[in-house]
């Protein structure tokens, strides 16, 4: 077999974040050189990319470097225009596509595709005008409020419990195109990480269980302990009807709901490797990284094989805003401990700084390791 895009060639992001800094480290490791597109100096990609092209995502100066130097070019986040993507693909390879990602970056567009793979998402009514208000109907109450574009960690969602509430809230997002989804008996969330390539072949990661707070990805856990073998089935095909459905080629990943009834729906998914399958990279003999560099260059798509049980910790800036460095001796000094920072310079409350990925033979271990990690860096247990 020949590869699209041999080891050599030089491969670009767009976009500069902890996500391109690993896809980056990814793509060197297998030969490859690196370009990455972020007007940030400080990006963590472009810290270590072998090129940085420091321009907006649609700046045509940018994407003409990018398309000189580049033979295949990916995305690190949905939010990069779908625009830049469709130029750059007229002369390069492109992958994820921009139909894709558009897909993605929409809420109301999520949901309908959702529907059309036959998978169930939380019921949900679309607003797009004032008088929109007047006609929802009332079983969607308590409900979340969520902005149809460039929401997440989170942000741009309001609860709501009732149509005072939510117009006060829609408002409050400057009266953007929204959706009100009905709040569910929620047991517990998953996420499924799926590659495809160009000729439609899947591979998958398990299904993993995640723990949010405040919106931001605290806590991952592989194996999933509350997942059953046929609920990791469903929600495997449901992400791989998904992929197949949008023509997706890359890492996509797919969050589910877990209800109380055990049933599972559909929450959102992003065309990129995702927070939740870090720890891919100490838990996996193939990370998502390494499968996006696969997707992209044309590479055969190897099954990834979780060899150990893993348990990942998120770092946010907090840690760093209390009394001195976090106590990383004593954390590095538990077996299987994994510290990943991604080199951003300035710590904030929310910001997601880095990951510690705790690894063993046994489920049991890991998490008992993870919590004790858990304990010395002052973070909630779980």
């Amino acid at each position: 077999m020949t590869l699209a895009v041999p080891p050599g060639a030089t491969l670009g992001v767009l976009g500069g974040g902890q996500l391109g800094r690993m896809f980056v480290h990814a793509a060197q490791r297998m030969g490859y050189f690196t370009a990455v597109l972020d007007p940030d100096p400080d990006s963590p990609a472009g810290r270590v990319a072998h090129h940085h092209i420091r321009t907006a995502y649609l700046d045509d100066h940018g994407l003409a470097q990018v398309m000189q130097q580049c033979e295949a070019i990916t995305t690190e986040f949905e939010n990069v225009p779908a625009e830049a993507l469709r130029a750059l693909a007229a002369r390069r390879v492109v992958a994820p596509g921009a139909d894709s990602v558009r897909v993605c970056q929409d809420r109301v567009l999520e949901k309908a595709h959702f529907a059309r793979c036959d998978v169930p998402c939380a019921p949900h009514a679309v607003i797009t005008a004032r008088n929109d208000l007047g006609t929802l109907d009332p079983a969607l109450f308590p409900g979340i409020l969520k902005t149809s574009r460039l929401g997440y960690d989170g942000k741009g969602q309001a609860p709501v419990r009732d149509v005072a509430e939510l117009a006060a809230a829609w408002a409050e997002m400057g009266e953007l195109a929204c959706v009100l989804e009905k709040r569910l008996p929620l047991a517990f969330e998953i996420s499924v990480i799926v590659g495809r390539g160009a000729s439609g072949e899947l591979v998958h990661f398990p299904p993993q269980q995640n723990l949010h707070r405040d919106g931001i990805l605290a806590v991952t856990q592989v194996p999933a302990p509350q997942v059953s073998p046929a609920l990791a089935r469903q929600a495997v095909h449901a992400a791989e009807r998904i992929a197949a459905s949008l023509g997706h080629v890359g890492v996509l990943c797919v969050e589910f709901f877990v209800l109380d009834d055990g049933s599972l729906v559909a929450n959102e998914m992003a065309p990129r490797p995702h927070n939740s399958g870090h720890y891919t990279i100490d838990a996996c003999d193939e990370s998502q990284f390494d499968l996006q560099v696969r997707t992209l260059v044309g590479a055969p798509l190897v099954a990834p094989r979780l060899h150990s049980a893993a348990v990942m910790l998120n770092l946010l800036g907090d840690l760093w805003l209390g009394s001195g460095d976090p106590p990383w001796e004593a954390v590095l000094a538990l077996p299987g401990a994994r510290l990943h920072l991604y080199g951003k310079p300035q710590a904030r409350p929310g910001r997601k700084m880095g990951h510690l990925t705790l690894t063993a033979e046994r489920f049991d271990d890991a998490l008992a390791r993870a919590l004790e990690a858990a304990a010395l860096l002052g973070l909630a247990a779980f």
